[in-house]
């Protein structure tokens, strides 16, 4: 007799592995899937949102648009202004560089829901902030190397 054989004959010892605890609400609908799909019927950053819900769906796009234009608009450092001290200045650009980092991994995590319209959103806001950058960077003034006749 074999020591399973042993262990299954005592009580309490048995060789299935206990029921797993928590919520088991998702796990019967299937794995998440791995190809792009386009439905209101998503989950996005939380669990419960935007919950089936059309206005909601669009809630989350816009959100999701907004976090994109955030990343792309906190990429450019703070300046260094004269008369400020180097350690606050540092220190300055250590937090916004920390708090762009975790937008960029919430619209990471937001994509990787595999849902059209997310990626769409993330892409776009992605594009409107590095436009307002460029923007905002070269200016709208008009050439001054062509002089006027």
């Amino acid at each position: 007799m074999s020591n399973q054989d042993d262990m299954a004959g005592m009580p309490g010892m048995s060789m299935t592995p206990p029921a797993p605890k928590g919520d088991l609400k998702n796990t019967t609908d299937g794995a998440m899937s791995s190809s792009l799909t386009w439905t209101a019927d998503v989950t996005v950053l939380f669990r419960g949102w935007p919950d089936d819900s059309v206005p909601m769906y669009v809630l989350a796009l816009f959100f999701v648009f907004l976090l994109a234009v955030a990343v792309e608009v906190l990429s450019v450092s703070p300046k260094h202004k004269p008369g400020t001290k180097t350690f606050i200045c540092t220190l300055t650009q250590t937090g916004v560089y920390t708090f762009r980092t975790a937008l960029a991994y919430l619209v990471m995590l937001a994509v990787m829901s595999f849902n059209t319209g997310i990626l769409i959103a993330a892409v776009a806001g992605h594009a409107l902030g590095f436009f307002i950058i460029k923007v905002r960077s070269h200016g709208l003034q008009p050439n001054v190397a062509d002089p006027k006749v």
